[in-house]
């Protein structure tokens, strides 16, 4: 079995609502094209997304098979709609002290790692051989990733994640 992790395409920025309201860049979706046409995620799997707009728009550019939306799937919580110009640094802090809320209205990393990993452990466990694909968020996977794998949070493959980009985990996983 194989868990592909998809991060979303390039978001519509909007300062005015919280980031998990945002759409898909238009502009992006030819990356999501290429994305889909490089053979990097598969045409036959089970396929969930996060709620948020940015997630289901990705995944139905990505696949034309039926994709279950799982609200647990959704990116660290941030409440805030301030636009934070060290954005890179402050997600650096959340990942140095995951018990913590690095900004005023930011779910702690803790409880984002618990609500994702609880969300996934069953959908692995119900494809059993078969490969399942998660669309949803950076921050989210990095965490999942470094579940799965019992390792730290890999914070040079954060930052280097593209939008849209895949992660590729080969299991079997610990259910």
């Amino acid at each position: 079995m194989s868990l592909f992790l998809v991060r979303h395409g390039r978001p519509l920025i909007d300062t005015a609502v919280p980031a998990r309201a945002w759409e898909l860049d238009p502009r992006g979706y030819d990356d999501i094209w290429a994305l889909r046409e490089s053979g990097r995620v598969p045409g036959r799997a089970a396929w969930f997304s996060s709620p948020e707009p940015k997630a289901i728009g990705t995944a139905t550019l990505l696949t034309d098979a039926q994709v279950g939306v799982v609200d647990d799937l959704a990116e660290h919580r941030r409440e805030s709609t301030d636009w934070i110009d060290d954005f890179e640094g402050t997600v650096r802090r959340a990942f140095a002290e995951p018990d913590r809320a690095a900004y005023d209205g930011w779910e702690p990393l803790a409880d984002c790692r618990r609500r994702v990993v609880s969300a996934v452990r069953p959908a692995l466990a119900a494809v059993g051989e078969g490969d399942l694909v998660l669309v949803g968020h950076g921050t989210a996977w990095t965490l999942l990733v470094a579940e799965l794998t019992g390792s730290a949070p890999d914070l040079g493959v954060w930052a280097a994640l593209a939008m849209p980009d895949v992660i590729r985990l080969d299991g079997p996983f610990a259910t």
